[in-house]
């Protein structure tokens, strides 16, 4: 007895110091790119152009975050980013949430057709071309609610709320209908507090895809004054390749300035996802635990 204790614990402490070694190389390979990528847009164009450090730079500079904030179009795009991401998010998860909400009654008519309807757009779409048209012919091109307003819906999300508030005791509404509550009063009142870790989930999953997406802007709009955050690092990417094939055989120096402002153009837009995450976290990992358990 006392062999076969000994041999489960031996095992346990095998498979624990795997586990960790495991998860140190991992942890290795995300973080130190990251953080020599933080280092680096702190670096001096000199130093960037000598190279050669991973963990420290050698002369640190501001330069890099002064030429990205010394230029207008920046805090243009950066609100742009930011209100496209709130307004886009609000708005996803509240359509979301009501969809959700009547495709988890049982007494809708039409109930399973529609979804059924929904099931099959998860794995066939119309395709880039027609959806071009469609968004042509809506007179969308060129507006900001490009962002929002073909963002709004998301069947994968409603399966999520909608098992969500199937969860939510019939008694519950039953009683709030006796005292006299409608159904809106109902949804924003009982079911809305009741789910935002569901909510939660969604919205950063949808929040760090809205902060994220440059291709709406590459399709859809030319107008530059309503260019998001990452379009404009998309911009400065795309122009600093020009500058290097013309400078091929010239200065390094210009390269490596052009590579810095890169580089804390990244760290800009990455940023408000990193502190936001911490604040969503809880919500976060309770969300992921939805219909994992069914008790």
């Amino acid at each position: 007895m006392n062999g076969k204790v000994a041999k489960e614990d031996l095992d346990s402490r095998i498979f624990d110091t795997l586990n960790i070694i495991l998860l140190t190389i991992c942890t290795v390979i995300i973080v130190v790119p990251l953080w020599n990528v933080i280092i680096s847009s702190f670096s001096s164009g000199k130093a960037l152009a000598e190279g050669g450090f991973i963990f420290w730079s050698p002369e640190f500079s501001l330069e890099n975050y002064r030429a990205v904030f010394n230029d207008s179009s920046i805090w243009q795009a950066f609100f742009i980013s930011v209100s496209k991401t709130t307004i886009g998010v609000v708005t996803h998860v509240f359509f979301c949430a009501m969809v959700g909400y009547g495709l988890s009654k049982k007494y809708i008519r039409g109930r399973k057709l529609y979804v059924a309807m929904g099931v099959i757009t998860m794995f066939f779409s119309g395709g880039m071309i027609p959806t071009y048209l469609l968004i042509k012919s809506l007179g969308l091109l060129n507006s900001f609610w490009v962002y929002i307003i073909p963002a709004l819906f998301s069947f994968y999300d409603v399966v999520i709320l909608m098992n969500f508030f199937r969860n939510v005791p019939d008694s519950l509404e039953e009683s709030a209908k006796i005292d006299g509550a409608g159904d809106w009063h109902i949804f924003l009142k009982i079911f809305i507090p009741l789910s935002m870790p569901a909510m939660a989930t969604i919205a950063l999953f949808n929040g760090v895809g809205q902060w994220n997406d440059f291709m709406t802007t590459k399709l859809y709009i030319t107008d530059q004054s309503l260019y998001p955050l990452q379009m404009m690092l998309y911009e400065i990417i795309v122009q600093s390749q020009t500058q290097s094939m013309q400078n091929i055989g010239g200065s390094a120096v210009i390269e490596t300035t052009t590579k810095g402002v890169q580089l804390a153009t990244i760290v800009i837009t990455t940023l408000p996802i990193v502190l936001i995450y911490p604040v969503l976290q809880r919500y976060f990992i309770s969300g992921m635990m939805l219909g994992a358990v069914k008790e």
